[in-house]
């Protein structure tokens, strides 16, 4: 960040989704970036997944994505062409879902395939969302199930079942387009999207930009299916352990929960969903709306509490 530059409304100090700079008046301007390397063998539905992942950040601060760049690098001496094109075809379709125009880019040539998104948005000043503002009382809302880390790594093991990969590919593809659109609408004070350093991880950083502690019902989590078994079965990412390690700082874990619980709730995710604080009282309005429409359902883990020493409890 640029000191004492007053466009910046929001920079990298706070770990939110996406850099905000104010235009002019009201008008706010968004911007995030993200890619990463296949977790799925079909090319295009990884260039899919990597779209979603990517264009997320903006519906998380409640913002209308404008137009993206592509950032690829590619193995283009190693491997068909055919494979490139799909790649940036399954960007290209889920862009177009998202009515993002993707207008350039930047690739170069690379021992392993990478592919996302630079993406720009906009958000007026009243419309804008935060990973602070989160109030006690306020109930916690999450988009999708959990999982996606342990099922891709299963994946590349060849032990994830046709459902399991069917599961996590709809997961990661769907766009947050719903759930980033329905945020001013229910009195959202906080969100924040479920990527890389799992739900702990983005829960840890919405206390700690907004004061507060949260209490998260381990029964009341939704995970894809085979995700225990696939866990049960050392499907780990790197990831989700180094996840883990760093959310045992700042969390509790009640005795019930055993530490392959712990792994799936720390579970490193792709394209995951959006994480919610609202008012509870308008908890189940935003439920019963958005799975009316949603092809997968959201659901509450939790509430958010007073400020304490321990930022997260999971009972």
């Amino acid at each position: 960040m640029v000191e004492n530059d007053e466009r910046v409304v929001v920079g990298f100090d706070k770990a939110d989704d996406a850099a905000v700079v104010r235009l002019d008046g009201d008008r706010y301007i968004l911007q995030t970036v993200d890619f990463f390397t296949p977790i799925v063998d079909d090319p295009y539905m990884y260039g899919q997944i990597a779209a979603a992942n990517s264009i997320s950040d903006i519906y998380a601060m409640g913002g209308t994505p404008l137009f993206a760049l592509n950032i690829l690098g590619f193995p283009i001496n190693d491997l068909p062409i055919e494979i490139l094109s799909k790649i940036l075809q399954g960007g290209a379709d889920k862009a177009k879902e998202a009515g993002v125009s993707i207008i350039g880019g930047h690739s170069i040539d690379d021992k392993e395939p990478k592919y996302g998104l630079v993406v720009t948005g906009e958000v007026s000043q009243d419309q804008l969302v935060k990973n602070s503002g989160a109030e006690p009382g306020d109930a916690i809302l999450l988009t999708k199930p959990l999982g996606t880390g342990i099922i891709t790594t299963g994946i590349k093991k060849e032990q994830a079942s046709a459902e399991s990969i069917s599961a996590a590919v709809d997961s990661m593809a769907l766009l947050n387009k719903l759930a980033g659109s329905m945020l001013n609408e229910h009195s959202v004070h906080a969100a924040t999207d479920v990527t890389g350093f799992g739900l702990l991880g983005h829960a840890a950083e919405l206390c700690r930009n907004s004061n507060v502690a949260m209490q998260i019902n381990y029964s009341d989590l939704k995970f894809l299916p085979g995700t225990k078994q696939l866990a049960q079965q050392d499907n780990i990412p790197g990831g989700t352990k180094r996840n883990l390690s760093y959310a045992s700082q700042f969390t509790h874990f009640a005795e019930s929960i055993t530490e392959l619980h712990q792994l799936m709730i720390a579970d490193s995710q792709t394209s995951g969903g959006l994480l919610i604080a609202l008012p509870q009282e308008r908890a189940d309005e935003f439920l019963i709306n958005y799975n009316d429409k949603a092809s997968i359902s959201a659901f509450q883990i939790g509430k958010v509490t007073e400020k304490s020493e321990t930022l997260i409890t999971v009972s």
